[in-house]
């Protein structure tokens, strides 16, 4: 057993006891030549105490965003999709979105028209004007007091929500990449999941990864726990499941997946759009341009504070109480940009990744980086609420660290 694996499995140790701990993890590091280190510790459920393995289904909520971002690239490439054309024109439900400015003395929200599109390029960098009630205080009013519901109940009511400013003005992140996603249904008149299935999971042998579970991952999914506010004791929520049979696909958080085949699409993006068989998956040159900041000169993208669910709509999760997410910021004071459609750290990261990489994660707890420069990425799954765990948060990180200080990268 070499250093590393020593190192992360220490790591996995770790965050799997203790009085804090989460109930189960499983990690994956990859360089451009393979994986390099996989490995899981502890239950997929508190109650019945089955292992969590490194195969074991999880809802991978946002990590999502990026295997549709890369449906939408594909279709660039097809010349089918013009980035900086009105999304509308793909997507005519766009057409009847508005922007709030408040709330009138009823309560009810103040909308005037945008006074620009919308197009895909602002859905893929969130600069559309879209958002999510559990990072939002707005979009959580709107949830309580007119009953929009959560995104999560995947319906075409759940999308139709207003944007907060004019298209391009502002970074904030929500549910933008569930509209690119309709996007892609409507330029290639298929199912998104479909379009992922055939162009993107299949080349790259992402067998376990879905919206609708087959029966052999859903014999291996891991429950999501909750965390109390108090103690840090987890409580499973049996049962809770995303839709299986969901009105939409939603690109920007449906899918079940595992963190052996989430290495598979972090490593096509290492090797410049490869798949481990040498389909090209990307065009070099589309990673490339995908990979850089695609935000307007001077914005940077803000913290998210994670300002409670207290909605009131109906929902498959139960989750009025605890909260959805902690505040979270990676890197704290770094200047962070986006690309199409991932995080960029502007400058090295104190765990060795270097300027310029790529990142991002999911609210159960799942995070991933793609570090191009040295070819090498992992991908860390919990399912856990409220985002931003503090142990979930500092076990993915230790990994990132351990890779760097004694992985041998292969180039």
């Amino acid at each position: 057993m070499t250093d590393f694996t020593k190192a992360i499995d220490a790591v996995l140790d770790g965050v799997t006891t203790g009085t804090t701990r989460v109930p189960g993890v499983s990690a994956a590091v990859t360089d451009r030549l393979g994986t390099i280190y996989q490995g899981s510790r502890g239950v997929r459920n508190t109650g019945t105490g089955e292992p969590f393995e490194p195969d074991t289904v999880c809802a991978i909520f946002s990590t999502t965003k990026a295997i549709a971002g890369t449906a939408c690239l594909q279709l660039v490439e097809d010349g089918l999709l013009d980035l900086d054309a009105p999304a509308k024109e793909y997507v005519s439900q766009l057409g009847d979105i508005q922007v709030i400015e408040g709330f009138d003395s009823e309560g009810k929200p103040k909308l005037r028209a945008p006074r620009r599109d919308v197009t895909t390029r602002h859905l893929l960098t969130h600069t559309a004007g879209f958002a999510y009630d559990f990072f939002n205080e707005t979009y959580t009013r709107l949830a309580n007091g007119q009953g929009q519901p959560w995104v999560v109940d995947a319906s075409w009511k759940s999308i139709k929500t207003p944007l907060l400013f004019d298209p391009g003005e502002q970074w904030e992140y929500g549910t933008s990449i569930d509209w690119a996603g309709m996007v892609v249904e409507a330029i290639t008149g298929r199912r998104l999941g479909e379009v992922m299935q055939t162009r993107i999971l299949g080349p790259l042998g992402m067998n376990d990864t879905a919206f609708t579970m087959t029966p052999s991952m859903k014999a291996r999914q891991a429950t999501i726990h909750a965390r109390e506010d108090g103690d840090g004791s987890l409580i499973p929520l049996d049962g809770v499941t995303l839709p299986q049979e969901p009105e939409l696909h939603m690109g920007g958080h449906g899918l079940y997946g595992t963190a052996t085949d989430y290495v598979k699409f972090i490593r096509m993006w290492l090797n410049d759009g490869r798949s481990d068989s040498g389909e090209q998956i990307l065009r070099p040159e589309t990673v490339e341009m995908a990979s850089r900041n695609h935000l307007p000169k001077g914005m940077h993208i803000k913290m998210l504070p994670g300002v409670g669910a207290t909605n009131t709509a109906k929902s498959i999760l139960p989750v009025s109480k605890p909260r959805l997410s902690n505040d979270a910021e990676f890197f704290p004071g770094m200047p962070k940009t986006w690309a199409l459609t991932f995080m960029i750290n502007e400058e090295p990261a104190p765990t060795g990744r270097p300027a310029g990489s790529l990142a991002w994660a999911g609210l159960a707890n799942l995070y991933y980086w793609i570090d191009r420069k040295n070819g090498v990425g992992g991908y860390w799954a919990t399912q856990i609420f409220p985002f931003a765990d503090p142990t979930s948060v500092a076990g993915f990180l230790e990994m990132e660290r351990a890779t760097y200080q004694y992985a041998k990268l292969r180039g």
